[in-house]
């Protein structure tokens, strides 16, 4: 893929496990082990760049995953991929109905049920309890707010988003 939004980071290599090129795996899907239901995957890091790799082996160690990467055969070899991110193409993951991935939303409006707008959506991250939209302020932002961290929790705070409009209606105190 020549562009990083045709691509979508969903994990990232370890350390080696053992001496025959074997590597832990840290996945970033929800399903840990789902990571290994994307393919090709891309690795980038370490000198790599979009290098394509196939997974050969893989199962679970303990509470992690390890694999063997077809061309990694020694731990000199796991080394040298040792931290590369994984990336798939975004043109291999299912389509989802009433949910959304964290790249769609990025850029999306963010507007009070008021109809205030509080910005654009920057970032998207994790926190253990839910997931947080970074929303970018406008300039001229009335409350003087630069940025604004916004819960993702559907039906409190993200009462609707329509992906035509690339706009989320929240239920949120613009001055918050």
């Amino acid at each position: 893929m020549s562009s990083a939004s045709d691509t979508i980071i969903v994990g990232k290599i370890g350390a080696p496990y053992g001496v025959k090129g074997w590597v832990k795996i840290n996945s970033f899907t929800q399903i840990a082990a789902d990571i290994f239901g994307y393919a090709p995957w891309q690795l980038n890091g370490n000198g790599m760049n979009n290098q394509e790799i196939q997974i050969d082996q893989w199962r679970t160690q303990g509470k992690g995953l390890v694999a063997k990467l077809v061309g990694v055969d020694s731990r000199d070899d796991a080394e040298h991929v040792k931290n590369a991110e994984i990336s798939v193409p975004t043109s291999v993951l299912p389509e989802l109905e009433d949910d959304f991935y964290w790249k769609d939303l990025i850029g999306m409006q963010v507007v009070t049920d008021k109809g205030y707008d509080l910005g654009v959506i920057k970032d998207m991250f994790e926190t253990g309890a839910n997931d947080v939209m970074l929303v970018k302020a406008k300039t001229n932002d009335a409350f003087g707010q630069k940025e604004r961290l916004l819960p993702f929790l559907h039906d409190q705070v993200v009462l609707s988003v329509d992906k035509q409009a690339k706009s989320i209606t929240v239920d949120w105190d613009p001055g918050f």
